[in-house]
């Protein structure tokens, strides 16, 4: 039996009570046993049901828990500012509303499917929040079936008609090829995140789409996994090209590995602008404790989070935020040659 088949009817026979008793259940309301209460509760989670008004929306409703799964290694994840940053944004929200956040770190979305079906049936969260979409996301399907309240953090394109909050990440794209084409770069490359992400294919093909639209022939692109290791490894190879071929300015996908690449440019000999310019994304602490500081691509990551928690709660649908915007610095100039190069 499916749990868009059930009924509070079949909840309330499995228990052995009236269809009354399963909504004062539900709806947390005094007249029933601890026993009773409990035994309801349990057949509702055999028969995988939940009531209509939780599954449609938290406005309104008494939840005591969200939960956030995050497909990360622990330690990348305490090293990374943009999710601290984020989930800061998140808890600003729920601590308005007495609501706690469960976090769980996953090796895949596959366990996160598998961890949202358990989390609902057990009733430990109310709602949650979902990131790091991919094509064909299985997270979508799970989200439908139990009626899960959710926002996805991710592009209309990726997230199968959930209510989603995302940033413009193709314009932003955009707008840094750009800037980097007007001050004279002609040889340009992306360090980028996961392949299998989805907001990593819409950057990506911003930067082709934005690099060919300004005559740029040398650019080229390099996935990670988003770690400074990775993002020193894909410096280091770029750079090591010869003179003719090396790029002139780098782009990365997050701070992290953007201050690697900045390493890896001092400890090759190069200076930074002069050699090479540099460009973050996330604009975070790190970007203005280098020496030069990383211009980057700036937006308010703490407010991206509490805004996406808001809207859990009902407050607006799907909507995108400010497009991240160009902070340039220390670390982009002119190349040294000038345009020919």
């Amino acid at each position: 039996m499916t749990a868009s088949r059930v009924t509070i009817k079949d909840v309330a026979a499995r228990a052995g009570v009236s269809k009354g008793a399963v909504s004062l259940a539900f709806n947390h309301k005094p007249g029933l046993a601890a026993a009773t209460r409990d035994r309801i509760f349990a057949a509702a989670r055999d028969l995988g049901w939940a009531p209509d008004t939780t599954a449609r929306s938290l406005a309104g409703a008494r939840v005591d828990v969200v939960g956030l799964a995050i497909c990360r290694p622990a330690r990348m994840l305490g090293l990374e500012p943009f999710y601290m940053e984020f989930v800061s944004g998140v808890e600003s929200v729920l601590s308005e509303r007495s609501c706690s956040l469960l976090l769980r770190l996953v090796r895949s979305v596959e366990e996160e499917a598998g961890l949202l079906d358990s989390w609902w049936k057990g009733r430990h969260i109310g709602g949650a929040i979902l990131v790091d979409f991919r094509a064909d996301d299985p997270r979508v399907e799970v989200a439908r079936r139990l009626g899960l309240p959710v926002v996805a953090v991710g592009h209309p394109s990726l997230t199968g008609g959930l209510t989603s909050v995302w940033t413009e990440d193709g314009e932003a794209v955009a707008e840094a090829v750009r800037y980097l084409a007007a001050l004279g770069h002609r040889r340009i490359a992306r360090v980028g995140g996961a392949a299998a992400l989805g907001h990593t294919e819409i950057r990506a093909a911003a930067f082709a789409a934005a690099s060919s639209a300004s005559g740029l022939a040398g650019a080229a692109q390099v996935t990670t996994d988003y770690s400074g290791d990775a993002g020193a490894r894909a410096t280091r190879s770029l750079l090591s090209a010869a003179a003719g071929d090396r790029p002139t300015a780098i782009m990365y996908d997050n701070d992290i590995m953007a201050v690697a690449g900045l390493s890896v440019a001092a400890e090759m000999g190069l200076s930074v602008p002069g050699d090479v310019s540099l460009l973050a994304w996330d604009d975070s602490q790190l970007c203005r404790l280098t020496h030069p500081t990383l211009s980057a691509m700036s937006h308010d990551v703490h407010g991206f989070g509490a805004e996406v928690a808001r809207t859990l709660f009902g407050d607006g649908g799907s909507h995108a935020v400010a497009t991240p915007v160009l902070t340039p610095r220390g670390s982009t100039a002119p190349p040294r040659q000038g345009p020919s190069m």
